[in-house]
């Protein structure tokens, strides 16, 4: 029987405990002191939350292994504290049949370092027309409940109401990305304004987003099913969802890391580390967020996590591709924004990062709380410590990563999946 004790931890804030885990499950929560044959992990000044869960997540394997593969991705998942992540579908091939759904949940388990849940497409291809094998993907034994058509947008109308009728059946979400192509097309890659005007990049205007998201909450209540708005951007979109949820209907929504901190202004020097799709946009959308996920309107953190590889972003600005890195750096990124700032606190990140992703995606071994009984899924972070990033440090095996050179406050310590360490002080354990 493998037993670890974890001593001295600050449970998401509420105070310090040990945690004694046997055999992958907490068995006793309080003051332990010794257990006998056991590992001994100090964590006297950490806190520890339930292992993070990244809603958004692209590993780019099968297809793009030059950029990432679900291996080199689950290591920088596990050394950014997660303990889980979904995998979205915009591979190659596409992720759109029970076969290939089943493919990445197995080198996800042979990789071994989080649990890696395949996310289905919503339409073959990602061509927007015809419905993907929904239902055999969630019978499959990667037991699919999280379709999203990532990088592209449903947004035929009828094709979105049928998903939606689809999943409703066995409690599945179709995740959006919200963006009208007919408002802003694929070659859109800079929040519409002046800025986008002087620098002669084609804009990429809010309401392309709002209008989708106003339209797809209106289906949900149509259909009793349930929508999550993927990387929410703008403010317009906050109010959408904020006056939905007040009308009862079932939509959920994630912000990414990126869109809670930077903002359209680092585009003036068309560096493409900063191309990303949605667009950063100006500082009154970044206010908005922040505010959305402190009072709940918004669930979820998500990364977004997009690794490219250097000749796919070494471009002209117009031609890079869209994305950045986030898995290594999301939980240091919301620290410093919303922790040091007042806006949550321990258990509030917790909520966000933890529980509301595993309850949205329907992982029942994730994000439940510290508990006797628990899966011992959980990571402890240093809540004073300051870290540099440092993108040559990566385990990703991308660099498109605009944290570099950034002081941030609060750092991974360490994750633990099942009991079992996974990583330590940025590096796998």
């Amino acid at each position: 029987m493998s037993t670890l004790l974890i001593t001295g931890a600050d449970l998401a804030g509420s105070g310090a405990q040990d945690l004694l885990v046997e055999d992958g499950v907490i068995t006793q929560v309080g003051s332990i002191g010794s257990a006998r044959g056991a590992e001994v992990l100090e964590a006297d000044g950490l806190v520890a939350l339930p292992g993070l869960v990244d809603l958004h997540t692209h590993l780019r394997e099968p297809g793009r292994e030059d950029a990432e593969t679900i291996a080199s991705g689950s290591a920088a998942a596990a050394v950014g504290g997660f303990t889980a992540v979904l995998a979205m579908a915009n591979t190659n091939p596409v992720t759109d049949t029970a076969e290939a759904a089943e493919r990445v949940l197995d080198l996800g388990r042979a990789a071994g370092l989080v649990d890696v849940q395949p996310v289905g497409a919503v339409t073959k291809g990602l061509a927007g027309e015809e419905l993907a094998e929904l239902g055999l993907m969630h019978r499959s034994r990667a037991r699919v409940k999280v379709f999203s058509d990532d990088g592209k947008c449903v947004d035929d109308a009828r094709v979105m109401r049928r998903a939606l009728e689809y999943v409703r059946a066995f409690g599945g979400v179709v995740s959006q990305h919200a963006q009208d192509p007919h408002l802003a097309g694929s070659s859109a890659c800079c929040h519409e304004g002046e800025l986008s005007g002087r620098l002669g990049l084609p804009g990429w205007p809010g309401i392309a987003e709002e209008t989708i998201v106003a339209r797809d909450v209106m289906l949900a209540r149509h259909t009793g099913s349930r929508v999550h708005v993927a990387h929410v951007s703008t403010a317009g979109s906050v109010e959408v969802v904020r006056w939905a949820k007040a009308q009862g209907i079932d939509v959920t929504a994630e912000v990414t890391p990126h869109h809670l901190v930077l903002t359209t202004d680092l585009l003036a020097g068309y560096d493409p580390t900063f191309k990303v799709n949605p667009p950063l946009r100006p500082q009154e959308d970044v206010d908005a967020l922040r505010a959305a996920l402190a009072d709940g309107t918004i669930d979820a953190v998500a990364t977004d996590h997009a690794p490219h590889a250097r000749h796919d972003k070494e471009h002209a600005f117009v031609d890079a591709a869209f994305g950045m890195l986030g898995l290594e750096t999301a939980l240091s990124v919301v620290s410093d924004t919303m922790v040091r700032t007042g806006l949550l606190d321990w258990a509030g990140v917790a909520r966000v990062m933890s529980v509301n992703p595993a309850r949205i995606a329907g992982l029942e071994g994730h994000g439940r709380p510290l508990a006797v009984g628990s899966p011992a899924n959980l990571t402890l972070v240093d809540p004073g410590a300051r870290v540099t990033v440092d993108r040559s440090a990566s385990l990703s095996l991308s660099r498109n990563n605009p944290w570099h050179g950034r002081s941030l406050q609060g750092a991974v310590e360490a994750t633990v999946l099942r009991g079992a360490v996974t990583a330590r002080k940025g590096a796998l354990a």
